[in-house]
């Protein structure tokens, strides 16, 4: 019984102490399932944190690239939602200090995250996609999220190696409490069961939660995995989009700029420096006083009221809007289009303009120079129409003066008054012939002239003419043989163009004659509407002189305009050389510039073949026999002509157009030279009747005579192989040397 009692006592004991120490083990147990519990809240309070932290992340990034405010309420909301969970995560790791001290840090650097979102909202919200590019392309991002994941990670590697210790204890644990069953065997049988149980259930949770964790730590992986593909994705077709943006922007020709409200620039183009002749730092107002601004007209000053950048700011939109920029510097002006926009905020208000402006300057230009063509044109025929009939009445009277003085020999004072008649008249001839060659309707006799012999002869006749005082250059190009021009004309030209430079420079001065061969393009055609491309002689006339200003050479090639006192010029020089140029084929060009002197440049068309020879002068002729059918529709000149003619011992035929001296022809009425004026009523020109003369009397010879030509006998202002002119006004010497020329068979 004792030994029962002890065998009871110990066994009671040895029960006492296997449910002491079943106690004790299950007390450490308990602790340990704890312990797990709080672990896995923890892993999980992790898990959650992470989409927190990659939606917030994108919602900013969402609205920088779309603009969407739906983005912005959405980061708002997570970005709340993040900072309470951060909170409660370091709640529940309060009893491990490193852990907390870790959290705490990682917290840190999600408000440092928040804060570059929160600007990368800003300045998206500002329109201010440079500064939003760069911060985007910034390292800080990327490494305050590399920081973040790297606090995470420690946290939940802590917690993974606390959970795989305290499992470890839990198997210990169970073999302990196995052993002491075997010990008990009966005894604590059943209690070893259901301890047995309880670990296994203990062990299964365990597993359970251990298969969860590794599950949750796949997806994680996965989802970060993903969400950062398409980050890079996102980012890298940014980057794409803001390079092309960036090309397009930088390689416009239209200057851009875009300010803020109160006139500061915010962003430009390399336009903007070339065109407006902007410079970094610059606002608005201090550009705008770099130029003189006026309205399209040129003349009327534009208010600042009125101008492209306060417009826009004002809320209009505009396109297509001129103005004229006049540099104070002098620089030459610029004419401008511009486009205007306002720029608003997210609540509609205006923080700022897009004004792009457009160079129009060449275009105006040209249009200019095509507008001055069609005034010199429209002039030229005015100016061609009034010569031929003054023409008409001019030979009359120069005709008659001859007469005159011949017949007033014995009457010395009237004799005297006709020669004053005769001498006015021949100054009236003079400034016919120069309005002609200004309408480009004088007869030329243009042949191919050495132009570099030519200029060194004009050098020769002008030093003693132009005076000391004024220094004569050349420069001659060696491969500049001739040009087909009427040589006079040329002579007169440079004269003329020698004149005018030796007027400009009172105080004496350089005078330079250049000549060379040059082409003038398609682009040089286009800009001067008059050009046909080309290669041409050109002939260049360079003064050091007074130089004219813009509005003086828009105006110098019309007749009767001069800068000179009066007496002093005639304004006929100018016009003359322009129709000279123009008749001939070519073209004239001025620069020039006050204070610096002025070139006028000569482009002349090339020679045809050799470098022709002059002409033989003829001998003088007094008269001569036979018939001349004269053709006119004056009757003034048409009496005079027949005068003439019979006082040179000529028979005369009359008509007073084409049909009437077909009649005569008709009739059989026989005649040995067609002496008829080119332009005529009645619907026949002076070369129709000839034409008609000849079918009815081949062989017949043919002499012209006109105030000015056009096609029917001179084409581009070149008359035709063998066609011989008479221009009015002509003198009788010279009526009898055409006359005696055409009988003689000098053309028909």
């Amino acid at each position: 019984m004792p030994a029962q009692r002890i065998i009871v006592g110990i066994g009671l004991a040895i029960l006492l102490v296997i449910s002491a120490a079943s106690i004790g083990l299950d007390v450490k147990s308990g602790s340990d399932a704890g312990s797990l519990d709080r672990t896995l809240a923890v892993l999980k309070k992790i898990s959650d944190l992470r989409p927190l932290l990659r939606g917030a992340e994108s919602a900013a990034r969402g609205f920088a690239l779309t603009g969407n405010p739906v983005f912005v309420n959405e980061y708002r909301d997570l970005s709340a939602t993040l900072l309470s969970a951060f909170d409660d995560l370091i709640a529940a790791v309060k009893d491990n200090p490193d852990e907390t001290r870790l959290l705490k840090e990682t917290k840190a650097s999600v408000a440092r995250g928040m804060e570059i979102s929160g600007e990368l909202i800003r300045l998206r919200t500002a329109g201010d996609n440079t500064a939003m590019a760069a911060l985007l392309a910034g390292a800080e991002s990327r490494a305050v999220t590399e920081k973040i994941g790297a606090g995470l990670e420690k946290v939940v590697a802590e917690e993974r190696r606390l959970l795989e210790v305290r499992g470890a204890e839990s198997k210990t644990n169970g073999r302990i409490l196995l052993a002491i069953d075997l010990a008990g065997v009966v005894l604590i049988l059943l209690l070893a069961t259901v301890l047995l149980l309880e670990a296994r259930r203990s062990r299964r949770k365990l597993q359970d939660s251990l298969d969860t964790t590794r599950a949750t730590n796949v997806w994680l992986e996965a989802a970060v995995a993903e969400r950062t593909e398409h980050l890079v994705t996102a980012h890298e077709e940014l980057r794409r989009s803001t390079s092309v943006l960036e090309s397009m922007f930088h390689s416009m020709a239209e200057a851009v700029l875009v300010i803020d409200t109160k006139g500061e620039v915010l962003l430009f183009n390399p336009a903007a420096e070339k065109m407006l002749r902007y410079r970094p730092g610059m606002t608005v107002e201090l550009l705008r006083s770099l130029s003189s601004v006026f309205y399209a007209d040129g003349v009327t000053p534009m208010p600042v009221s009125a101008m492209p950048s306060a417009r826009a700011l004002r809320g209009e939109q505009y396109d297509d809007m001129e103005f004229i920029a006049r540099p104070v510097s002098g620089r030459t002006q610029r004419h401008l289009v511009v486009s205007g926009r306002p720029l608003r905020d997210a609540t509609g208000a205006i923080s700022g303009a897009a004004l792009v402006y457009h160079d129009i300057t060449a275009s105006r230009e040209t249009e200019h120079k095509l507008q001055q063509s069609q005034k010199l044109d429209a002039i030229g025929k005015l100016t061609g129409g009034v010569a031929h009939d003054f023409n008409n009445m001019l030979t009359v009277i120069t005709g008659t003066t001859e007469t005159l003085v011949a017949g007033l020999r014995n009457q010395p004072s009237l004799q005297k008054t006709a020669e004053l008649i005769d001498q006015a008249a021949e100054r009236c001839r003079e400034l016919i012939q120069h309005l002609l060659a200004f309408a480009r309707r004088q007869p030329l006799q243009p042949r191919n002239v050495d132009i570099n012999g030519t200029v060194l002869d004009i050098t020769k006749l002008l030093r003693p003419t132009l005076g000391e005082q004024i220094e004569i250059n050349s420069i001659l190009h060696q491969e500049v043989t001739s040009a087909h021009i009427d040589p006079s004309q040329l002579a007169n030209s440079l004269l003329n163009l020698a004149i005018n430079a030796r007027d400009a420079m009172p105080e004496g001065g350089k005078l330079l004659f250049e000549t060379g061969k040059i082409v003038l393009d398609e682009a040089y055609a286009a800009a001067n509407p008059d050009v046909k491309p080309g290669e041409y002689v050109m002939l260049a006339v360079s003064d050091t002189g007074t130089g004219m200003p813009q509005a003086v050479q828009d105006k110098v090639f019309e007749p009767f305009f001069t800068t000179k006192e009066v007496g002093k010029g005639s304004g006929l020089g100018m016009s003359m050389v322009y129709g000279f140029v123009k008749q001939s084929g070519g073209h004239i060009k001025i620069y020039s510039e006050q204070g610096h002197g002025t070139t006028v440049k000569l482009y002349l068309p090339p020679a045809r073949g050799q470098v022709g020879a002059e002409a033989p002068a003829s001998a003088p002729v007094s008269g001569g026999s036979g018939t001349i059918l004269v053709v006119e529709d004056d009757a003034l000149v048409r009496t005079y002509v027949t005068a003439q003619l019979q006082s040179l011992g000529y028979k005369a035929i009359t008509a007073a157009d084409g049909r009437a001296a077909l009649a005569h022809v008709e009739a059989g009425q026989p005649f040995d030279l067609l002496f008829t004026d080119i332009i005529m009523p009645g619907g026949m020109t002076g070369r129709q009747l000839a034409d008609e003369v000849a079918k009815r009397r081949p062989g017949t010879k043919v002499l012209y005579t006109s105030g000015y030509t056009e096609n029917a006998i001179v084409h581009h202002g070149r008359l035709d192989p063998g066609v011989l002119l008479l221009p009015k006004p002509y003198r009788r010497s010279q009526l009898a040397k055409m006359i005696s020329l055409a009988l003689g068979g000098g053309g028909q």
